[in-house]
Protein backbone atom coordinates (compact mmCIF):
# COMPACT_ATOMS: atom_id res chain seq x y z
CA UNK A 1 0.00 0.00 0.00
CA UNK A 2 1.28 3.52 -0.97
CA UNK A 3 2.52 5.11 2.54
CA UNK A 4 0.86 8.46 1.56
CA UNK A 5 -2.66 6.68 1.10
CA UNK A 6 -2.16 5.22 4.40
CA UNK A 7 -1.32 8.96 5.65
CA UNK A 8 -4.76 10.35 4.00
CA UNK A 9 -6.59 7.05 5.64
CA UNK A 10 -5.55 7.87 8.98
CA UNK A 11 -6.43 11.42 8.71
CA UNK A 12 -9.87 10.50 7.15
CA UNK A 13 -9.35 11.95 3.95
CA UNK A 14 -9.91 9.67 0.54
CA UNK A 15 -7.70 10.77 -1.97
CA UNK A 16 -10.88 11.54 -4.52
CA UNK A 17 -12.28 13.46 -2.09
CA UNK A 18 -8.41 15.47 -2.36
CA UNK A 19 -8.76 15.52 -5.83
CA UNK A 20 -11.80 16.53 -6.19
CA UNK A 21 -11.14 19.63 -3.78
CA UNK A 22 -7.89 20.34 -6.07
CA UNK A 23 -9.61 19.92 -9.33
CA UNK A 24 -12.27 22.64 -8.25
CA UNK A 25 -9.70 24.69 -6.66
CA UNK A 26 -8.78 28.06 -8.37
CA UNK A 27 -5.10 28.96 -7.37
CA UNK A 28 -4.23 32.39 -5.64
CA UNK A 29 -1.08 34.15 -7.51
CA UNK A 30 -1.86 37.39 -5.51
CA UNK A 31 -3.08 39.22 -8.29
CA UNK A 32 -6.09 41.23 -8.13
CA UNK A 33 -7.50 39.33 -11.26
CA UNK A 34 -7.43 35.73 -9.25
CA UNK A 35 -11.03 36.61 -8.25
CA UNK A 36 -12.37 37.49 -11.23
CA UNK A 37 -14.39 34.23 -11.28
CA UNK A 38 -15.86 35.07 -7.35
CA UNK A 39 -16.25 39.08 -8.78
CA UNK A 40 -18.52 37.47 -11.61
CA UNK A 41 -20.70 35.44 -9.51
CA UNK A 42 -21.19 38.49 -7.14
CA UNK A 43 -22.46 40.26 -9.71
CA UNK A 44 -26.48 39.73 -8.70
CA UNK A 45 -25.57 39.78 -4.49
CA UNK A 46 -27.18 42.90 -2.40
CA UNK A 47 -25.08 41.67 0.51
CA UNK A 48 -21.57 40.35 0.08
CA UNK A 49 -20.29 38.76 3.58
CA UNK A 50 -16.83 38.32 3.74
CA UNK A 51 -15.46 36.71 6.75
CA UNK A 52 -12.19 35.95 8.26
CA UNK A 53 -10.85 33.16 10.25
CA UNK A 54 -8.85 35.09 12.92
CA UNK A 55 -9.04 38.66 14.05
CA UNK A 56 -5.22 39.32 13.51
CA UNK A 57 -3.87 37.41 10.04
CA UNK A 58 -2.52 40.50 7.14
CA UNK A 59 -3.74 37.74 4.24
CA UNK A 60 -7.92 37.50 5.04
CA UNK A 61 -7.64 41.31 5.58
CA UNK A 62 -5.85 42.12 2.54
CA UNK A 63 -7.95 39.64 -0.22
CA UNK A 64 -11.09 41.12 1.62
CA UNK A 65 -9.71 44.95 1.10
CA UNK A 66 -9.05 43.93 -2.78
CA UNK A 67 -12.45 42.28 -2.96
CA UNK A 68 -13.68 45.52 -1.53
CA UNK A 69 -12.57 47.70 -4.05
CA UNK A 70 -13.65 45.91 -6.62
CA UNK A 71 -17.10 45.50 -5.56
CA UNK A 72 -17.15 49.61 -5.03
CA UNK A 73 -15.53 50.14 -8.45
CA UNK A 74 -16.83 47.96 -10.52
CA UNK A 75 -20.16 46.21 -9.58
CA UNK A 76 -21.86 49.38 -7.89
CA UNK A 77 -21.55 48.56 -3.74
CA UNK A 78 -22.13 51.84 -1.77
CA UNK A 79 -21.38 50.95 1.57
CA UNK A 80 -18.85 48.89 3.70
CA UNK A 81 -20.40 47.37 7.50
CA UNK A 82 -17.96 46.13 9.66
CA UNK A 83 -17.68 44.48 12.79
CA UNK A 84 -17.28 47.89 14.66
CA UNK A 85 -19.12 50.22 16.61
CA UNK A 86 -21.32 52.61 15.42
CA UNK A 87 -19.69 56.13 16.28
CA UNK A 88 -16.60 54.95 16.24
CA UNK A 89 -16.99 53.56 12.42
CA UNK A 90 -18.65 57.69 11.81
CA UNK A 91 -15.25 59.44 11.97
CA UNK A 92 -14.19 56.85 9.46
CA UNK A 93 -16.88 57.51 6.94
CA UNK A 94 -16.90 61.02 7.38
CA UNK A 95 -13.14 60.74 6.33
CA UNK A 96 -13.83 58.28 3.09
CA UNK A 97 -16.55 60.68 2.05
CA UNK A 98 -14.50 64.14 2.68
CA UNK A 99 -16.80 65.64 5.30
CA UNK A 100 -14.14 65.21 7.74
CA UNK A 101 -11.59 67.78 10.09
CA UNK A 102 -9.24 64.60 9.95
CA UNK A 103 -6.90 65.75 7.36
CA UNK A 104 -4.47 62.81 7.78
CA UNK A 105 -6.19 59.63 7.85
CA UNK A 106 -4.69 58.19 10.67
CA UNK A 107 -6.52 60.29 12.95
CA UNK A 108 -9.83 59.32 11.58
CA UNK A 109 -8.62 55.93 13.37
CA UNK A 110 -8.56 57.74 16.85
CA UNK A 111 -11.89 56.17 17.41
CA UNK A 112 -11.26 53.03 17.63
CA UNK A 113 -9.57 52.51 21.57
CA UNK A 114 -11.39 50.08 23.17
CA UNK A 115 -9.35 46.13 22.44
CA UNK A 116 -8.79 45.53 20.72
CA UNK A 117 -7.26 48.15 18.70
CA UNK A 118 -4.88 46.21 16.28
CA UNK A 119 -8.57 44.57 14.78
CA UNK A 120 -8.88 48.10 12.88
CA UNK A 121 -6.32 50.12 13.77
CA UNK A 122 -3.61 48.50 11.22
CA UNK A 123 -2.02 48.96 8.45
CA UNK A 124 -4.45 47.16 5.89
CA UNK A 125 -7.45 49.01 6.52
CA UNK A 126 -5.71 52.42 6.76
CA UNK A 127 -4.68 51.56 2.71
CA UNK A 128 -8.45 50.30 2.09
CA UNK A 129 -9.35 53.46 3.64
CA UNK A 130 -7.19 55.77 1.47
CA UNK A 131 -7.85 54.23 -1.53
CA UNK A 132 -11.90 54.88 -0.33
CA UNK A 133 -11.31 58.73 0.14
CA UNK A 134 -9.55 58.41 -3.64
CA UNK A 135 -12.25 56.53 -4.77
CA UNK A 136 -14.94 58.81 -3.47
CA UNK A 137 -12.91 62.23 -4.61
CA UNK A 138 -13.17 60.89 -8.70
CA UNK A 139 -16.87 60.32 -8.46
CA UNK A 140 -19.08 62.80 -10.01
CA UNK A 141 -21.50 64.84 -8.12
CA UNK A 142 -24.39 62.99 -9.16
CA UNK A 143 -22.86 59.91 -7.61
CA UNK A 144 -22.89 57.60 -4.81
CA UNK A 145 -20.29 57.93 -2.47
CA UNK A 146 -19.25 54.60 -0.37
CA UNK A 147 -19.38 54.79 3.30
CA UNK A 148 -17.90 52.56 5.88
CA UNK A 149 -20.08 52.03 9.10
CA UNK A 150 -20.11 49.67 12.04
CA UNK A 151 -22.15 46.67 12.75
CA UNK A 152 -21.23 46.00 16.44
CA UNK A 153 -23.22 47.04 19.45
CA UNK A 154 -20.43 47.21 22.45
CA UNK A 155 -20.02 51.33 22.55
CA UNK A 156 -23.36 51.88 25.01
CA UNK A 157 -21.77 55.08 26.55
CA UNK A 158 -20.44 56.80 23.61
CA UNK A 159 -23.82 55.93 21.41
CA UNK A 160 -25.49 57.42 24.53
CA UNK A 161 -23.29 60.67 24.41
CA UNK A 162 -23.68 61.14 20.68
CA UNK A 163 -27.61 60.70 21.09
CA UNK A 164 -27.94 63.40 23.41
CA UNK A 165 -25.08 65.56 21.40
CA UNK A 166 -27.08 65.65 18.62
CA UNK A 167 -30.29 67.07 20.63
CA UNK A 168 -28.52 69.26 21.94
CA UNK A 169 -27.46 70.96 18.61
CA UNK A 170 -31.20 71.09 17.94
CA UNK A 171 -33.65 70.23 20.64
CA UNK A 172 -31.71 71.89 24.19
CA UNK A 173 -34.94 70.21 25.52
CA UNK A 174 -35.27 66.99 24.41
CA UNK A 175 -31.33 66.38 25.28
CA UNK A 176 -32.65 66.82 28.38
CA UNK A 177 -35.05 64.20 28.70
CA UNK A 178 -32.71 62.35 27.13
CA UNK A 179 -29.35 62.98 29.29
CA UNK A 180 -31.94 61.95 32.35
CA UNK A 181 -33.37 58.89 31.20
CA UNK A 182 -29.69 57.79 30.49
CA UNK A 183 -28.60 58.82 33.70
CA UNK A 184 -29.99 55.48 35.14
CA UNK A 185 -26.60 54.12 33.70
CA UNK A 186 -24.96 56.91 36.15
CA UNK A 187 -24.71 54.63 38.97
CA UNK A 188 -22.93 51.87 37.17
CA UNK A 189 -19.92 53.78 36.47
CA UNK A 190 -17.99 53.33 32.99
CA UNK A 191 -18.18 49.38 32.78
CA UNK A 192 -21.77 48.27 30.88
CA UNK A 193 -20.38 44.89 32.64
CA UNK A 194 -21.08 46.33 35.84
CA UNK A 195 -24.66 47.14 34.91
CA UNK A 196 -25.05 43.78 33.32
CA UNK A 197 -24.06 42.04 36.58
CA UNK A 198 -26.09 43.92 38.64
CA UNK A 199 -29.37 44.17 36.96
CA UNK A 200 -28.79 40.15 36.35
CA UNK A 201 -28.93 39.36 39.76
CA UNK A 202 -31.10 41.41 41.67
CA UNK A 203 -29.29 44.41 42.84
CA UNK A 204 -30.27 47.21 40.52
CA UNK A 205 -33.70 47.48 38.39
CA UNK A 206 -32.66 47.83 34.49
CA UNK A 207 -32.41 50.72 32.50
CA UNK A 208 -34.44 49.35 30.33
CA UNK A 209 -37.75 51.24 29.97
CA UNK A 210 -35.35 54.37 29.64
CA UNK A 211 -33.41 53.37 26.19
CA UNK A 212 -36.62 52.19 24.86
CA UNK A 213 -38.40 55.48 25.10
CA UNK A 214 -35.19 57.75 24.04
CA UNK A 215 -35.36 55.48 20.97
CA UNK A 216 -39.11 55.75 20.35
CA UNK A 217 -39.07 59.64 20.67
CA UNK A 218 -36.35 60.37 18.40
CA UNK A 219 -38.00 58.26 15.65
CA UNK A 220 -40.71 60.48 16.12
CA UNK A 221 -38.48 63.68 15.02
CA UNK A 222 -39.58 64.76 11.77
CA UNK A 223 -36.59 66.32 9.58
CA UNK A 224 -36.72 68.84 6.74
CA UNK A 225 -33.78 70.70 6.33
CA UNK A 226 -32.12 68.45 3.71
CA UNK A 227 -29.85 65.53 3.31
CA UNK A 228 -27.14 66.29 5.91
CA UNK A 229 -30.17 66.49 8.53
CA UNK A 230 -31.18 62.81 7.06
CA UNK A 231 -28.20 61.45 7.97
CA UNK A 232 -27.62 62.92 10.83
CA UNK A 233 -31.00 62.01 12.38
CA UNK A 234 -30.86 58.41 10.72
CA UNK A 235 -27.16 58.30 12.48
CA UNK A 236 -28.44 59.53 16.30
CA UNK A 237 -31.34 56.85 15.81
CA UNK A 238 -28.99 54.09 14.98
CA UNK A 239 -26.92 55.30 18.43
CA UNK A 240 -30.21 55.07 19.91
CA UNK A 241 -31.32 51.76 19.09
CA UNK A 242 -27.95 50.29 19.99
CA UNK A 243 -28.21 52.01 23.47
CA UNK A 244 -31.52 49.87 23.25
CA UNK A 245 -29.89 46.46 22.16
CA UNK A 246 -26.75 47.53 24.12
CA UNK A 247 -28.58 47.87 27.79
CA UNK A 248 -30.44 43.83 26.98
CA UNK A 249 -27.18 42.76 26.10
CA UNK A 250 -25.23 43.43 28.81
CA UNK A 251 -28.37 42.37 31.28
CA UNK A 252 -28.33 39.25 29.01
CA UNK A 253 -24.73 38.05 29.56
CA UNK A 254 -24.90 36.40 32.77
CA UNK A 255 -28.07 34.71 31.62
CA UNK A 256 -25.91 32.73 29.11
CA UNK A 257 -23.89 32.35 25.90
CA UNK A 258 -26.91 31.69 23.36
CA UNK A 259 -29.20 34.62 24.71
CA UNK A 260 -26.72 37.36 24.43
CA UNK A 261 -24.66 35.87 21.58
CA UNK A 262 -28.20 35.88 19.27
CA UNK A 263 -28.76 39.32 20.48
CA UNK A 264 -25.76 40.91 19.29
CA UNK A 265 -26.33 39.01 16.01
CA UNK A 266 -29.48 40.35 15.50
CA UNK A 267 -28.50 43.84 16.10
CA UNK A 268 -25.72 43.60 13.81
CA UNK A 269 -27.82 42.53 11.21
CA UNK A 270 -31.27 44.48 12.25
CA UNK A 271 -28.25 47.31 11.31
CA UNK A 272 -26.80 46.09 8.29
CA UNK A 273 -30.82 45.79 6.95
CA UNK A 274 -31.37 49.57 8.53
CA UNK A 275 -28.62 50.34 6.61
CA UNK A 276 -29.30 49.08 3.36
CA UNK A 277 -32.80 50.22 4.14
CA UNK A 278 -32.02 53.92 4.76
CA UNK A 279 -29.54 53.76 1.69
CA UNK A 280 -31.61 52.25 -0.75
CA UNK A 281 -34.05 55.76 0.55
CA UNK A 282 -31.77 57.76 -0.19
CA UNK A 283 -29.79 57.38 -3.75
CA UNK A 284 -33.40 56.02 -5.27
CA UNK A 285 -31.70 52.38 -6.17
CA UNK A 286 -31.74 49.12 -4.09
CA UNK A 287 -28.49 49.41 -2.21
CA UNK A 288 -25.61 47.08 -2.08
CA UNK A 289 -23.13 46.56 0.74
CA UNK A 290 -20.24 44.74 1.83
CA UNK A 291 -19.82 42.92 5.13
CA UNK A 292 -16.69 42.60 6.80
CA UNK A 293 -16.98 40.26 10.65
CA UNK A 294 -15.80 36.98 11.52
CA UNK A 295 -16.28 33.71 9.87
CA UNK A 296 -18.41 32.32 13.24
CA UNK A 297 -20.83 35.74 12.34
CA UNK A 298 -21.15 35.74 8.78
CA UNK A 299 -21.15 31.55 7.67
CA UNK A 300 -24.61 30.26 8.10
CA UNK A 301 -24.93 29.11 11.62
CA UNK A 302 -27.12 26.47 10.74
CA UNK A 303 -24.80 24.42 9.28
CA UNK A 304 -22.72 24.55 11.98
CA UNK A 305 -22.22 23.53 16.04
CA UNK A 306 -23.45 26.82 17.01
CA UNK A 307 -26.70 26.27 15.36
CA UNK A 308 -27.05 22.61 17.06
CA UNK A 309 -26.43 24.43 20.68
CA UNK A 310 -29.12 27.14 19.62
CA UNK A 311 -26.76 29.84 18.55
CA UNK A 312 -27.74 32.22 15.14
CA UNK A 313 -25.89 34.86 13.65
CA UNK A 314 -25.56 37.17 10.75
CA UNK A 315 -24.91 35.10 8.06
CA UNK A 316 -27.88 32.84 8.71
CA UNK A 317 -30.23 36.09 9.28
CA UNK A 318 -29.29 37.78 5.77
CA UNK A 319 -29.72 34.31 4.05
CA UNK A 320 -33.03 33.96 5.72
CA UNK A 321 -34.21 37.41 4.73
CA UNK A 322 -32.61 38.34 1.67
CA UNK A 323 -31.83 34.49 0.22
CA UNK A 324 -29.99 34.65 -3.36
CA UNK A 325 -29.15 38.19 -2.62
CA UNK A 326 -26.84 36.90 -0.04
CA UNK A 327 -23.63 35.79 -0.99
CA UNK A 328 -20.89 34.85 2.26
CA UNK A 329 -17.36 33.77 1.93
CA UNK A 330 -15.13 32.03 4.41
CA UNK A 331 -11.84 32.21 4.79
CA UNK A 332 -9.20 29.54 5.75
CA UNK A 333 -5.33 28.80 7.30
CA UNK A 334 -3.39 25.76 7.77
CA UNK A 335 -0.07 27.65 9.92
CA UNK A 336 1.12 31.07 10.21
CA UNK A 337 1.62 33.57 12.36
CA UNK A 338 -1.27 35.84 13.96
CA UNK A 339 -2.10 39.04 15.82
CA UNK A 340 -3.67 37.78 19.30
CA UNK A 341 -3.67 38.11 22.51
CA UNK A 342 -3.37 36.02 25.04
CA UNK A 343 -5.87 37.09 27.29
CA UNK A 344 -9.00 39.97 27.73
CA UNK A 345 -7.30 43.29 27.50
CA UNK A 346 -3.72 42.09 26.71
CA UNK A 347 -1.39 43.44 24.05
CA UNK A 348 -2.05 42.22 20.85
CA UNK A 349 0.67 39.75 19.95
CA UNK A 350 2.50 38.33 17.09
CA UNK A 351 1.83 34.47 17.77
CA UNK A 352 2.07 31.33 16.18
CA UNK A 353 -0.59 29.97 14.61
CA UNK A 354 -0.06 25.99 14.85
CA UNK A 355 -0.64 23.46 11.78
CA UNK A 356 -4.37 22.90 11.83
CA UNK A 357 -5.52 19.82 13.82
CA UNK A 358 -5.63 16.18 11.72
CA UNK A 359 -9.08 15.54 10.31
CA UNK A 360 -9.61 19.09 9.85
CA UNK A 361 -11.23 21.40 7.18
CA UNK A 362 -7.72 23.12 7.03
CA UNK A 363 -5.80 19.95 7.47
CA UNK A 364 -7.50 18.65 4.30
CA UNK A 365 -6.92 21.99 2.45
CA UNK A 366 -3.38 21.71 3.42
CA UNK A 367 -3.06 18.39 1.69
CA UNK A 368 -4.36 19.82 -1.78
CA UNK A 369 -1.13 21.38 -1.92
CA UNK A 370 -1.75 24.47 -3.64
CA UNK A 371 -0.56 27.86 -1.23
CA UNK A 372 -3.83 29.29 -1.94
CA UNK A 373 -6.68 29.04 -3.32
CA UNK A 374 -10.54 29.98 -3.96
CA UNK A 375 -13.37 27.23 -3.68
CA UNK A 376 -16.95 28.44 -4.64
CA UNK A 377 -18.96 25.54 -3.62
CA UNK A 378 -21.16 25.19 -6.91
CA UNK A 379 -17.96 24.22 -8.36
CA UNK A 380 -17.06 21.10 -6.20
CA UNK A 381 -18.95 18.49 -8.72
CA UNK A 382 -19.38 14.93 -6.57
CA UNK A 383 -16.20 16.04 -4.33
CA UNK A 384 -19.23 18.17 -2.33
CA UNK A 385 -20.80 14.93 -0.92
CA UNK A 386 -17.45 14.24 0.49
CA UNK A 387 -16.82 17.90 1.52
CA UNK A 388 -20.41 17.90 3.53
CA UNK A 389 -19.09 15.43 5.92
CA UNK A 390 -19.42 17.73 9.06
CA UNK A 391 -15.36 18.35 10.55
CA UNK A 392 -13.60 20.10 12.36
CA UNK A 393 -12.94 23.70 11.65
CA UNK A 394 -10.73 26.42 13.31
CA UNK A 395 -11.92 29.85 14.98
CA UNK A 396 -9.46 32.46 16.85
CA UNK A 397 -10.63 35.81 17.86
CA UNK A 398 -9.06 38.42 19.45
CA UNK A 399 -7.35 35.84 21.99
CA UNK A 400 -5.64 32.76 20.79
CA UNK A 401 -5.42 29.95 23.49
CA UNK A 402 -3.03 27.27 21.86
CA UNK A 403 -2.86 25.03 25.00
CA UNK A 404 -6.41 24.48 24.61
CA UNK A 405 -6.45 24.68 20.69
CA UNK A 406 -9.27 21.59 20.48
CA UNK A 407 -11.47 23.30 22.83
CA UNK A 408 -11.40 26.46 22.57
CA UNK A 409 -10.77 27.37 18.71
CA UNK A 410 -12.61 24.32 16.74
CA UNK A 411 -15.87 23.55 16.08
CA UNK A 412 -18.02 20.97 13.70
CA UNK A 413 -19.23 22.30 10.70
CA UNK A 414 -20.76 21.32 7.30
CA UNK A 415 -18.53 24.04 5.43
CA UNK A 416 -20.31 23.74 1.75
CA UNK A 417 -23.81 24.62 3.46
CA UNK A 418 -22.18 27.04 5.69
CA UNK A 419 -20.48 29.57 3.19
CA UNK A 420 -20.97 30.06 -0.98
CA UNK A 421 -17.33 30.28 -1.28
CA UNK A 422 -13.67 29.60 0.75
CA UNK A 423 -10.44 31.44 0.22
CA UNK A 424 -7.65 29.52 1.66
CA UNK A 425 -4.31 30.54 2.54
CA UNK A 426 -2.07 27.61 3.54
CA UNK A 427 0.47 30.03 5.77
CA UNK A 428 -0.60 33.20 6.58
CA UNK A 429 0.98 35.98 8.03
CA UNK A 430 0.12 38.78 11.18
CA UNK A 431 -1.95 42.09 10.40
CA UNK A 432 0.68 45.27 10.88
CA UNK A 433 -0.88 47.02 13.43
CA UNK A 434 -0.71 51.07 13.75
CA UNK A 435 0.24 51.12 17.65
CA UNK A 436 3.66 50.63 18.92
CA UNK A 437 1.78 48.48 21.99
CA UNK A 438 0.97 45.52 19.22
CA UNK A 439 2.51 43.27 17.10
CA UNK A 440 5.55 42.84 19.32
CA UNK A 441 6.78 38.94 19.01
CA UNK A 442 5.90 36.79 21.51
CA UNK A 443 7.91 35.02 23.84
CA UNK A 444 8.84 31.31 22.98
CA UNK A 445 6.50 29.34 25.14
CA UNK A 446 7.67 26.88 27.26
CA UNK A 447 7.16 23.12 25.83
CA UNK A 448 3.88 21.45 27.19
CA UNK A 449 6.43 18.68 28.17
CA UNK A 450 8.25 20.63 30.64
CA UNK A 451 10.30 18.83 32.74
CA UNK A 452 10.78 15.89 31.26
CA UNK A 453 10.71 16.79 27.44
CA UNK A 454 8.54 13.88 26.73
Amino acid sequence: MNPFDEEERDLGFRPELIEGVRTAAIPLTGESSDFDALIERLSDARFVLLGEATHGTHEFYQARATLTRRLLAEQGFTAVAVEADWPDALRLDRYVRGESVDREPRHAFDEFQRFPRWMWRNAEVLELVEWMRTHNEAQGPDEVKAGFYGLDLYSLHASMREVVRYLELRDPEAARRARERYACFDRFGRDPQAYGHATSYGFALPCEDEVVRQLMELRERQVHDGRKEEDARFYAEQNARLARDAEAYYRTMYAGRNESWNLRDTHMADTADALAEYLSQRHGRPARLILWAHNSHLGDARFTQMGDQGELNVGQLMRERHGRETFNVGFTTYEGTVIAAREWDSPGLKRRVRPALPGSYEALFHEVGLPGFLLRMEDLGEAGAGLRERRLERAIGVIYAPATERWSHYFHADLPAQFDAVLHYDTTSALRPMDVDAGHEEREEVAETWPYGI
